[in-house]
């Protein structure tokens, strides 16, 4: 598909629009990068969980936003609100940003091709060989170092570890999202219960390592090749281990150890590698995202717009990157968004709207998602 024969905007709908200070969903910063690129030359559809996930009201990056059915009801439900979704506003692209929604996307991509929807995402294979319980074989596979990992189904792992060699602190993770170093029995066995309610089992646990996490971001091809990848090293994190702080970096070991691995995966689509170096200066591989991080937004101010790029795939033109800056710095914040309660009833009820302003983009005929503006 080609955005450059359409008499339209280009419309490209993003998930993920939820923007907690300790924990951000990637999708607002992605939809950030894509304004910044395009300007008023595309139109971008919000796509959210919760209704009080605020990048579904902030106007100036979304011209529409709807709710989707949690992952857990199942992918009919998804599909059939998609569709609705897709009546109203012809979507191109989706870019998923979750790590939790990408399986039932991808099993849906020939569902969504029908419609319309164009993806570029990993496939089921790839999304389970770098799932966390299995990373460490992908990683022995590529010749890259990787920390002890155990699956545990039970708490009482934490007050008995110490007969199989596990010593304090280690770190207790969920199968999609979370990370809490524990120092004691009854922290690890606080940290798995919160972890299991959240996202079901296997619980991870993993040698604590010393060190400072550099990342790299980047899109693959689906050809073994990765395109405009940005390094950065984490500054300043919050309680959950995100980045609060980072500073964009040169690090031809971390550059080699991803394509090392999206060569291995064949890797197609946005990913995110997390790398720790230690203090002798070896590294270990922590986790890959199969989605943008929620700094995104720093590689475009850093010259590599990759969801631009994404797009510029996906839609068969010309890719245009730059070449990433080193030293450009991001410090998060927290910003409130003032909405008035009509918009925020629209959206607890139809689960959509559309801001007033962005009307004038739509004929008469195209309002009628069946909620005020």
């Amino acid at each position: 598909m080609s955005a450059a024969n359409s008499n339209k905007p280009l419309t490209v709908a993003v998930t993920g629009m939820n923007a907690k200070p300790d924990n951000p969903g990637p999708g607002l910063a992605v939809a950030r990068c894509l304004r910044l690129h395009y300007g008023d030359q595309i139109r971008i559809i919000g796509l959210g969980y919760d209704v009080l996930d605020p990048g579904l009201y902030l106007h100036e990056i979304s011209d529409a936003s709807y709710l989707l059915p949690y992952p857990s009801a199942g992918e009919q439900q998804l599909i059939e609100r998609m569709t609705y979704i897709q009546q109203q506003e012809s979507i191109d692209v989706l870019i998923p940003c979750l790590d939790a929604e990408l399986l039932s996307f991808t099993r849906l991509h020939h569902e969504f091709e029908q419609l319309g929807i164009a993806m570029l995402i990993p496939d089921v294979a790839q999304l389970r060989d770098r799932n966390k319980d299995r990373l460490g074989e992908l990683a022995q596979s590529a010749g890259i170092r990787y920390p002890e990992t155990k699956n545990i189904t039970s708490a009482d792992f934490f007050y008995r570890c110490h007969d199989d060699g596990w010593k304090y602190p280690m770190v207790v993770k969920g199968i999609f999202y979370d990370a809490t170093v524990v120092h004691n029995p009854d922290e690890g066995a606080a940290a798995f219960r919160d972890v299991a309610a959240n996202w079901g089992y296997p619980v991870l646990v993993q040698r604590y390592v010393e060190g400072h996490e550099v990342n790299l971001t980047a899109v693959g091809d689906g050809k073994g090749r990765l395109l405009g990848s940005v390094m950065m090293r984490k500054q300043a994190v919050t309680d959950k281990g995100k980045a609060w702080s980072c500073v964009t970096v040169e690090d031809q070991h971390l550059l080699s150890d991803a394509n090392k691995l999206a060569e291995a995966l064949q890797w197609a689509g946005p990913l995110e590698v997390e790398m720790l170096k230690e203090k002798d200066g070896q590294y270990l591989l922590i986790e890959i995202n199969p989605r943008f991080p929620a700094w995104i937004y720093l590689a475009a101010e850093a010259d590599s717009n990759l969801p631009a790029a994404l797009v510029q795939l996906i839609c068969g033109e010309e890719v245009t990157l730059g070449t990433p800056k080193t030293g450009m710095m991001m410090i998060r914040y927290a910003q409130e968004t003032v909405i008035d309660l009509k918009t925020f009833e629209a959206m607890s009820m139809y689960g959509g709207c559309i801001p007033a302003d962005h009307l004038r983009h739509r004929t008469p005929n195209e309002n009628k998602n069946g909620v005020e503006s």
